[in-house]
């Protein structure tokens, strides 16, 4: 496998500096010391307009908590990369000596910790050192770089609030746009899919109304745990019973909730379900599926009709297969043949697609390892993403991002 800097000093005239690697590691030291939850990254936003405006990178507020900036370099392409920005609700237990200890507050006005237990710090730290690379390399590149920093991935409402704010608008309209996201494999490799890279996502709650009573006067009650749970187990025969086994669908109930003590049985309970398709059309048959089971459950039982919240949607991400293809053999020959492979699509979530779907411009998306061969080979599990001990290792993970980002951008933007 080809050595990762040395990589990024054969592209096309852009070289990654021991100087530059070195703020890079501060970056990423920053950044991942003071997480911010979603949509509510404001002390994240102004470090990042302080970079860009140290760059001398014009830059503007987008979607509340994200941050575009424009770096301007003549005629040529305009291409756009993104990077999310925010942490997650998790304690972390990572032992670094810059893991965070700051805490936010939830919706419900709740105090959690915050850690970034997904890596967006490292994409927003790579994201900056690539913006450093192409504002002091100019005579290697041609056209604009659309730099998006998105608040909010993790409850997929950034790209929306961002593109609802005027992000094409009010920044050049891109011939293509580029995300990537570190996951727990090998540092210094890169894969990636080609046509659907991950799935649709929709979260809902269901609440079941039932009619309160006594817990030794059952007669006198219809039970909504009882009928909670007959709905539960019903949604999991839409997958193996209304789906074509060669189709790919998800349907997980992973919160319930109902009552306040044992012999109490309660007025109402709740749930919510996660489920994840591919094909638009597979999508909406699941969809109606859970609605028709939730409403006929509850008519058998004699209650009133559920209430069904829409919580939230993840966009499909698509790689247009030509750009994708292309991509893999430029990522090839820059970081070395055996370090990328073309992978299956993931049943995992990103609201990435919205950004290139709101203009109707393809996109690519790829993923960079960041555990070392140790951990990944080791006898112990391997901390995943959204894991307290999620800690990608500093390099050759950093250098990989930028490897990659640098080459994709060069193979528009390179003279």
């Amino acid at each position: 496998m080809t050595n990762t800097l040395d990589a990024v000093e054969q592209t096309a005239g852009l070289a990654l500096t021991q100087q530059q690697q070195a703020q890079l590691h501060e970056l990423y030291r920053h950044l991942h010391a003071h997480p911010e939850l979603s949509m509510q990254e404001h002390r994240t936003a102004e470090f990042i307009e302080q970079q860009l405006d140290g760059l001398g990178i014009e830059n503007f507020r987008c979607g509340g908590t994200g941050v575009v900036g424009v770096l301007r370099n003549g005629n040529g392409p305009v291409v756009g990369f993104r990077a999310d920005t925010d942490g997650l609700p998790i304690k972390e237990d990572t032992g670094l000596d810059y893991a965070s200890t700051d805490t936010g507050i939830l919706p419900d006005g709740a105090e959690v910790p915050v850690m970034h237990g997904c890596g967006h710090d490292t994409h927003a730290a790579v994201l900056l050192t690539v913006a450093r690379m192409f504002a002091e390399s100019r005579e290697a590149w041609a056209g604009t770089l659309v730099l998006i920093f998105q608040p909010g991935e993790e409850t997929a409402a950034g790209a929306a609030a961002m593109v609802a704010d005027g992000l094409w608008e009010r920044a050049p309209k891109p011939e293509i746009v580029y995300g990537q996201h570190v996951m727990p494999g090998l540092a210094g490799t890169v894969s990636l899919s080609v046509g659907s890279a991950m799935a649709m996502a929709d979260s809902l709650k269901v609440t079941v109304h039932g009619r309160q009573s006594h817990g030794s006067q059952p007669q006198d009650s219809i039970d909504p745990v009882v009928l909670g749970a007959h709905m539960v187990v019903r949604l999991q025969t839409i997958v193996s019973r209304e789906l074509d086994p060669r189709q790919s669908a998800v349907v997980t109930v992973g919160t319930f909730h109902g009552g306040l003590k044992e012999n109490i049985i309660p007025a109402s309970a709740e749930f919510t379900l996660n489920i994840r398709t591919f094909d638009d059309g597979v999508r909406a048959r699941v969809l109606a599926a859970v609605r028709r089971i939730v409403s006929a459950e509850a008519a058998a039982s004699g209650a009133p009709e559920p209430e069904i919240e829409e919580l939230y949607t993840f966009p499909a991400c698509y790689n247009e297969p030509a750009e994708a293809e292309s991509l893999a053999e430029v990522l090839r020959g820059a970081i070395g043949h055996d370090a990328v492979s073309v992978v299956p699509a993931l049943m995992g979530s990103e609201d990435f697609g919205h950004l290139a779907a709101a203009i109707d411009v393809p996109a690519v998306y790829w993923f960079f390892g960041g555990h070392s061969a140790e951990v990944v080979n080791g006898e112990g599990s391997v901390p995943m993403n959204h894991s307290p001990f999620f800690a990608p290792v500093m390099e050759p993970t950093l250098s990989t991002g930028v490897n990659a980002a640098v080459a994709a951008l060069q193979s528009r933007l390179g003279r």
